[in-house]
């Protein structure tokens, strides 16, 4: 039987002020302690409990006129089928080691699908969802329900549902996905099972059997009255989210407080059954800036990644700066100050890991001016 040495840990010493005074003895116990794979926290306590999070992930942009075109020769170069699964593209954030995470909790990727192609049906244990920032002609069947997907349409994806999808036109459709990946992926709590190499139905109805049932404002079935810890409604179209916001928009110019602050409208995407987020790991926002507003400089403890779906502006992450327009994405880490402005507006959708942090009780937020 071959035995396989424990992974070094080294202990370094130091004259720093905070630490012991270095001896020959220290060193010896510091040895020692390696040898039995021990770390004292007077050490680390810099690193393990700074005075405020320091995430390894680091604000970065990636333009949408660059993913597209790459998307579309990934669609000429890759098939769709049992391997790959997806013809999926993630962010990697350049902070983080190569992995495919746009943050620490958080997956982003463009996926690319050809006319008449069908994405395999496969289920999966993280949380996912699907947001359309352009095209239509794609629909996704969950658990057997056809779902179609259209521009500015949000279509949550809870864990463990069987998926696929197939587009029934004669042009490809892009879009981006959101997981929970990383964090289940940390958390080592993944299960993933293949499905049928086709979707079971190419029916494309103009609703979804989801939305017949769940898509009524202010109104539940009485067969569907307990809880669900996700949501059922499959799709969020752009028409009742595009309405929403011009209304606040609206209420606030005629002088009533309906607006997160002046100029900038919000909602935010929950589930019928609850009232609480779509799904137990992600919550998913769109915000409306109108012409001329400029947001505070907001930090909070969690991360996000934004996508622009329509308008210009600028957006500003801790030290960096961009210009932003229709597609481009962008990620804020943990406790990184977030400032948006805009001459002309600007429409966004965010998702972000905040119903973890909640439910830990470690979620915190600071707006310029104000205390955490």
């Amino acid at each position: 039987m071959t035995t396989i040495d424990p992974p070094a840990v080294p202990i370094v010493a130091t004259d720093a002020e905070d630490q012991p005074e270095r001896t020959p003895a220290l060193e010896a116990l510091y040895r020692g302690f390696e040898s039995e794979l021990l770390i004292p926290l007077w050490t680390q306590i810099g690193d393990l409990m700074p005075l405020s999070p320091r995430s390894r992930a680091v604000p970065h942009l990636w333009r949408w006129n660059r993913l597209l075109p790459m998307a579309e020769q990934a669609g000429e170069l890759v098939p769709v089928g049992r391997g790959g699964e997806r013809r999926a593209i993630a962010l990697a954030n350049p902070g983080l080691g190569g992995r495919p995470f746009a943050t620490p909790t958080l997956w982003a990727a463009i996926q690319y699908l050809n006319p008449g192609e069908d994405a395999p049906v496969h289920r999966h244990t993280q949380n996912a969802f699907r947001f359309v920032v352009e095209g239509e002609g794609v629909w996704t069947v969950v658990d057997g329900d056809p779902v179609a997907m259209r521009r500015g349409d949000f279509l949550p994806q809870a864990g463990w549902h069987w998926h696929g999808h197939h587009n029934v036109t004669d042009r490809p459709m892009a879009w981006i996905d959101g997981l929970d990946i990383p964090f289940q992926h940390f958390a080592e709590a993944t299960f993933f099972e293949f499905g049928p190499d086709e979707v079971e139905t190419r029916e494309a109805p103009d609703r979804s059997r989801s939305e017949r049932l769940w898509g009524h404002p202010g109104l539940r079935p009485l067969t569907h009255l307990q809880p669900a810890p996700a949501t059922p409604l499959l799709a969020y179209r752009w028409e009742h989210t595009d309405r929403a916001l011009n209304e606040q928009l609206a209420l606030e110019a005629e002088g009533c407080r309906a607006t997160i602050e002046p100029g900038h409208a919000a909602v935010r995407y929950v589930n019928p059954a609850t009232g609480g987020d779509v799904m137990p790991t992600l919550r998913t926002d769109f915000h409306r800036l109108a012409p001329g507003t400029a947001t505070a400089a907001t930090r909070e403890a969690g991360s996000s990644v934004y996508q622009v779906f329509e308008g210009t502006g600028e957006i500003a992450v801790a030290e960096h700066t961009w210009r932003v327009e229709r597609g481009d994405l962008f990620v804020v880490p943990s406790w990184q100050p977030l400032t948006l402005t805009t001459e002309h507006g600007l429409d966004l959708f965010r998702f972000s890991d905040t119903p973890i942090f909640e439910r830990l009780h470690l979620h915190r937020v600071q707006t310029e001016g104000g205390r955490p």
